[in-house]
């Protein structure tokens, strides 16, 4: 009988999320001149600064390049960011490398094809509520929360609560 995905949880020490689908509801709203704008949840950018307070790795892959979206998430304490990483192992398989982090003890969230290589290689694959049919046959948790919506939040929320890192004092984690 396969493991259900809460034993997972006590062993990550490393969330690895993609952006659109993830941290956004997959919509772009164009302006006149053409830059694209998103739209992330705060409680998402919450439970991800709460998540690197507590010493969590956190990385983040994305076949984007929007330097919006690389502020906020440096802004949140994000160090590793992948922009413009449409093959997503080879970044994935560096970061765990350079990191001295062992696949086992990484949760990836993703939502669309490109993710489906890089959730192979990780201890824990994850995805939003309305990821595409492939990806949630591969995940082994599949959120409640749709892409933007909080699912970034539930997943670490469940991770932090299991090893006992999601009580205390948040005063210090505003995002």
């Amino acid at each position: 009988m396969e493991k259900s995905y809460k034993e997972y949880l006590k062993h990550i020490t490393t969330f690895i999320f993609d952006v659109d689908g993830v941290f956004t509801d997959g919509t772009l709203l164009v302006t006149t001149d053409g830059e694209m704008l998103r739209k992330m949840s705060v409680k998402d950018g919450y439970a991800l600064k709460t998540a690197i307070k507590r010493g969590y790795h956190v990385c983040i892959i994305t076949g984007g390049t929007n330097e919006g979206v690389e502020k906020r998430l440096r802004g949140l304490g994000v160090e590793h960011i992948y922009l413009g990483a449409h093959l997503k192992e080879k970044p994935l398989l560096e970061y765990l490398e350079q990191s001295g982090i062992e696949a086992k003890n990484a949760l990836y969230m993703g939502d669309d094809m490109p993710d489906i290589p890089p959730m192979k290689l990780v201890g824990l694959p994850t995805c939003p509520q309305d990821a595409i049919p492939e990806i949630k046959e591969v995940a082994q948790y599949v959120s409640h929360k749709n892409g933007g919506h909080g699912c970034v939040r539930d997943v670490i929320e469940q991770v932090l609560k299991v090893r006992g890192d999601w009580e205390g004092n948040f005063s210090a984690a505003n995002d």
